[in-house]
């Protein structure tokens, strides 16, 4: 049995906890507002400690799961941070969506403790991580990945090792250029059917059951036709934050990606016109609201 630390208990970090328990391993749980993860500690038997540090401390692989990189970097190397616990013989893992060069900054404080370090973001839902059918993409050292991989098999179907530390970080940033490309193309098609007359469940049960069929457009079903009530599964604050990385990365390695310009303008308007907490499928509501618009402008007078 494995000890494991979940530093960020927040939707996916709270599965993932959930479906590391279930494993039998034993866990160890931290988030910035203690009181947030005390109820998911009592569900899955798991111990809740004070900081980052006593986290590393205490565990063999720490896993993070935070929203940004200004949170990677606090967590990793602030008062208190990972640095400050990590030791020989464990393993610091980062599964947050972050720019591949926020990991390699924080690679020299962790190493000089003797701990192994990692970056392995994840492709797939909040549902898949709880039954441990994750997507991992994992970047850092082969000898690394080993001592972690018990507790990584917990929470993937697929583990990919990719190369040097931030690798890992850079692929989730492309699989998800394609998923609010996906995300973006889905909205569009649904609503151009709507607008042709077709029901909206049975157009998207067509497009599901078609070629665009993709995994994604099974998991986000309910987003898309009941978007008033289903859960928030990715925010519009998170979807625009990540494709900031993706063309701030873009640029730095000199990629043109014109759709993914488009779509963050989509995402950015759908936020300030329906509120940035709502899921990134409200980007169909935004399509809708345009052709309102678009056809009383288009009204004659009376």
């Amino acid at each position: 049995m494995t000890t494991v630390a979940v530093v960020g208990t927040g939707r996916m970090g709270g599965a993932m906890a959930r479906a590391i328990a279930a494993a039998g391993h034993d866990v160890i749980l931290q988030n910035r507002t203690r009181e947030r993860c005390v109820p998911l500690a009592d569900e899955i038997g798991a111990r809740v400690v004070e900081t980052p540090a006593d986290a590393a401390a205490a565990s063999d692989v720490t896993i993070t799961m935070v929203a940004d990189d200004a949170a990677v970097r606090s967590i990793y190397t602030g008062p208190d941070g990972l640095a400050t616990g990590a030791h020989a013989g464990g393993v610091l893992v980062d599964m947050s969506t972050v720019l591949p060069e926020t990991i390699r900054a924080v690679a020299e404080r962790v190493r000089a403790t003797g701990s192994g370090l990692l970056d392995a973001p994840v492709s797939g839902s909040v549902t898949l991580a709880e039954s441990g059918e994750l997507t991992l993409m994992v970047g850092g050292e082969a000898e690394d990945l080993e001592w972690a991989r018990a507790a990584l098999d917990a929470l993937a179907k697929t583990i990919f090792h990719l190369g040097p530390l931030g690798s890992g970080a850079a692929m989730k940033l492309a699989v998800n250029v394609v998923i609010f490309g996906l995300n973006g193309a889905l909205a569009e098609g649904l609503t151009l059917a709507e607008a042709s007359g077709v029901d909206r469940a049975l157009a998207y049960d067509i497009i599901a059951a078609g070629a665009a069929g993709a995994p994604y457009v099974g998991y986000k079903r309910a987003q898309f036709l009941e978007p008033e009530t289903a859960p928030v599964a990715f925010s519009l604050a998170l979807t625009a934050k990540d494709l900031r990385l993706i063309t701030e990365t873009a640029s730095a390695v000199g990629q043109p990606l014109p759709q993914t310009a488009v779509n963050l303008e989509l995402v950015r308007a759908t936020a300030a016109s329906l509120g940035a907490d709502r899921d990134f499928a409200a980007v169909a509501g935004e399509l809708r609201s345009r052709r309102a618009r678009s056809t009383v402008a288009s009204a004659p007078e009376a």
